[in-house]
């Protein structure tokens, strides 16, 4: 049995542990020590990834690379790992980013006074920017153990969203998706942005606890369900939490489960993966937390820790409940159209930077949800693809707009002017940024997108028509920020702001690279997800609906 994703998982657990056990102090080569030993850690943790996904044949059985290892026997829970195509995916994701968010962040938990890349970003730390933190008189830092602390968080948090994205036990997601609410937590709470003003620390703890609480609550209800499909399942002779073994009795009926109890749990699943999603109208945590996040925390949530939500959809939901995935399908279709033109509509409104890119957000996590419950293939490559896409051209649009932050000390686009004269680099990484998240063809999010209506159009036309809608407010928002900061008179607060840095360059460059890579060329992604997309439709008994047109017609309808 091989051991290489126990090993993908362990490695940035372990690098959690070593990061916080670290020597503390103040000192710049201390805290360089921690920051070097949490990004090589985070690279061999990619390492480790890319190597799962070379491995996985997308031809081959669904969970493949395997591992089981007894956890609680009298229960029947078992610490099994398994990955399929959506699985892989997902997990290279998350390693790709966390690095970057770490090059991203790298004096986010820095005295204010400690040196950074240049005088800019010094005095925007100094006026409250992304990278500030208490100080004592005397100069030294309040918590000598912060910068340790604060990359051990973000360790901790790949470790455990890379166990959500492996596990094939259903305890042992449960278990790793609430875990991984308490290191966000602090991360939003104790290192959130200062560039808020003498209210940041009452809004930071605001928004720490509003994120816990929601996700919590989901939690809790998934928690009760999880424990009612295992009494119903061991009544019936199946006394375990393993995901391959439950799916496969559900769908040759030995194990029944009445009308009533399923759509019960699958509510109870439904709606934790809901709020992390997060979907219309549990969305009402992402942007307050993404507000008073760092830029890198803001990545995390919304590109990483969120993206969970939407893959437990596919694994869980339709896996488990297929005949209740299909009853509620319409109504959550229906609620994620909702969440497409609401969260772009208010995106438009929106004076700060950081609640901008959270709303428009959630606009597309509307699309994601779309094309999962269109319960076509097309709908849900799409949507697979979209978290991979969405994570690449959302972290580039926020990552740069942390470093535009942490320069003025501002979040208010009204600060901002004429950029683009003065950081003209910046300037076009963020116009980039822009455009992939409008999906202009050619970028990475229009490849999801373009799939995600197709898929819907097909089976639910009206809402696919409607849908297009948040495509045009896309680009009213996405472009209007692109107007009001980077171009027109250069403002007082901008004139001195440096360009991208050579660190900055190394985070922002890879996910341009991607996201223009996938743009022109998604089939190795296609590739992968494409068997396991139709494996879950296999499971809910769906296929593609017949084409209209005559002759296709003949072939045969649709299959319910």
């Amino acid at each position: 049995m091989s051991a290489l994703l126990t090993a993908t998982c362990a490695v940035p657990a372990a690098g959690a542990v070593l990061t916080a056990a670290l020597p503390a102090g103040s000192s710049e080569s201390r805290r360089r020590t921690t920051k070097a030993v949490a990004l090589g850690v985070s690279a061999v943790t990619l390492v480790l990834a890319a190597a799962v996904a070379t491995r996985f044949d997308p031809h081959g059985a669904r969970f493949q690379l395997t591992e089981s290892y007894s956890w609680i026997r009298s229960f029947g829970i078992t610490f099994s790992l398994g990955v399929d195509g959506i699985g892989v995916v997902l997990a290279l994701l998350t390693a790709v980013l966390v690095p970057l968010v770490i090059l991203a962040s790298w004096h986010d938990a820095d005295p204010p006074s400690s040196p950074a890349d240049g005088p800019g970003a010094r005095s925007g730390r100094r006026a409250g920017g992304e990278g500030a933190g208490p100080a004592r008189p005397d100069g030294t830092f309040e918590n000598r153990r912060r910068t340790q602390g604060f990359f051990a968080l973000i360790l901790a948090v790949e470790a455990m969203v890379v166990v959500s994205f492996y596990a094939t036990d259903v305890f042992v997601f449960y278990v790793f998706f609430e875990a991984m609410l308490i290191p966000m937590y602090f991360l939003i709470g104790g290192f959130g942005d200062r560039a808020g003003g003498p209210e940041s620390a009452r809004q930071r703890s605001y928004a720490a606890v509003k994120f816990l609480l929601y996700n919590l609550l989901g939690g809790l209800v998934m928690l009760a369900a999880v424990i009612g499909l295992y009494v119903i399942a061991q009544d019936q002779g199946f006394g375990t939490f393993d995901l391959p073994t439950l799916t496969s009795a559900i769908a040759d009926g030995r194990i029944q489960l009445t009308g009533t109890a399923e759509k019960a749990l699958f509510l109870g699943f439904f709606f934790a993966f809901a709020v992390k999603a997060p979907l219309w109208p549990l969305h009402t945590w992402l942007p307050n937390a993404m507000g008073e996040s760092t830029a890198g925390t803001a990545v995390l949530i919304t590109a990483v820790v969120d993206k969970v939500g939407t893959f437990a959809m596919l694994r869980f939901c339709l896996g488990l409940f297929p005949s209740a995935s299909k009853t509620f399908a319409p109504a959550i279709l229906v609620l994620a159209l909702i969440g497409i033109v609401y969260g772009a509509l208010l995106a438009v409104g929106q004076k700060d930077i950081k609640r901008l890119v959270a709303y428009a957000s959630i606009s597309h996590f509307g699309f994601i949800i779309m094309g999962i419950f269109a319960l076509t293939s097309q709908g849900q490559s799409g949507a697979t693809l979209y978290m991979v896409n969405h994570g690449l051209s959302t972290a580039a649009w926020m990552l740069v707009a942390g470093f535009l932050i942490s320069r003025r000390g501002s979040r208010l686009i009204a600060d901002y002017g004429g950029v683009q004269k003065v950081a003209p680099v910046l300037a076009g990484t963020f116009l980039i940024g822009s455009l992939a998240t409008l999906s202009l063809p050619g970028l990475a999010p229009f490849v999801s997108e373009f799939l995600v209506l197709v898929g819907t159009f097909t089976r639910y036309p009206a809402i696919g028509i409607v849908a297009t809608f948040g495509i045009v407010l896309a680009a009213l928002y996405a472009l209007l920020l692109y107007q009001r900061t980077m171009t027109g008179p250069v403002k007082d607060g901008v004139r001195t702001i440096p360009d991208l840095k050579a660190r900055e360059l190394a985070v922002v460059g890879p996910l341009v690279a991607l996201t223009i890579l996938l743009g022109v060329y998604p089939k190795p992604l296609t590739d992968l997800v494409n068997p396991s997309v139709n494996a879950t439709l296999s499971q809910i008994h769906r296929t593609d609906p017949a084409p209209a047109h005559p002759v296709a017609a003949t072939s045969g309808g649709e299959r319910k």
